[in-house]
């Protein structure tokens, strides 16, 4: 579906409605970055708080400006399987590429109910989906041989957005759904183990980083399907602190609050989440500074 960088892009607000002005300043800064996908309406997108309509509005406005340059992958996710069909039939509607799908929540359902769940959906739809791994937000894990006989049964479920920390079960999963079918793609969900991804044999991330960085996200990837080891090891290393202090509060508290910063978005969130703090804010003026972005 795409390797390198794919930007899980934040949803302005201001006033309380979607600033779809500054949207549009924040999708072309992505395109000039040179990303090579963006994903609408996930986490970083505050999706929970976006409405039916609002979010017909965004995908839309996406499509109409992206014109077919990169693929345009619709968050749909929800823990319940029939919501989340109904969510992927509103994106295959509106012409998106992609679904990000994450894992049901707080239901917790067993490895053999994840497989279903996929397994129900994609019997369902045409569009790619991306399997959503993040054990931390969801309280369950899609272990490597969940995702290998996703893989091997799934033809329309293309890769999956790892974002579990442990780096052995990363590996694992690379070479376990990679082995059951070779063009399963793995995609980093955690901005400061992409290296780390890439080196296990993975196809890049989806990226909160992106959103203030593209080129410099763009460039790590890039770099490493070079061949640039080094080099790609290099903007790591530079790009770190940046990826680090982006996690200080609740992503994407300090996402917004940085793109604030830069001049492309009201630092503007929906309860339950609220803005960053003033220590936070100040952490991002000064590796914003670092990283040449302010």
């Amino acid at each position: 579906m795409f390797r390198g960088v794919g930007t899980a892009i934040v949803t302005p607000f201001k006033n309380g409605e979607l600033d779809l002005e500054a949207y549009e300043r924040l999708v072309r800064y992505q395109l000039d970055g040179g990303v090579s996908a963006l994903i609408v309406l996930g986490t970083t997108g505050e999706a929970p708080t976006v409405n039916d309509d609002e979010r017909e509005r965004l995908v839309s406005k996406t499509l109409e400006i992206v014109d077919g340059k990169i693929p345009v992958i619709v968050g749909a996710g929800t823990n319940s399987t029939e919501k989340t069909l109904k969510l992927v039939k509103q994106a295959e509607k509106l012409g998106a590429d992609g679904v990000l799908i994450v894992t049901p929540y707080y239901n917790k359902p067993t490895q053999e109910g994840i497989y279903q769940h996929y397994k129900y959906i994609s019997e369902r739809t045409d569009l790619k989906i991306i399997v959503y791994n993040v054990p931390g937000r969801t309280g369950v894990n899609v272990l490597p041989e969940t995702a290998a006989r996703i893989a091997s049964d799934l033809k329309n479920v293309v890769g999956i957005k790892e974002a579990n920390g442990d780096i052995d079960q990363i590996d694992r999963t690379v070479t376990l759904t990679k082995s059951a079918r070779s063009d399963f793609m793995v995609w980093s969900g955690n901005d400061d183990r992409t290296f780390y991804l890439l080196c296990a044999g993975g196809d890049g991330v989806i990226s909160v980083a992106s959103n203030v960085a593209p080129k410099q996200m763009s460039d790590l990837c890039a770099e490493f399907f070079g061949g640039n080891i080094e080099r790609a090891r290099e903007i790591h290393r530079k790009l770190r602190p940046l990826m680090k202090t982006l996690f200080v509060e609740t992503n994407p508290i300090p996402v917004k609050a940085a793109l604030s910063l830069m001049g492309y978005v009201e630092n503007e969130l929906r309860l339950p989440l609220v803005s960053a703090s003033e220590k936070t804010v100040e952490l991002l003026k000064g590796v914003l500074r670092e990283s040449g972005l302010l």
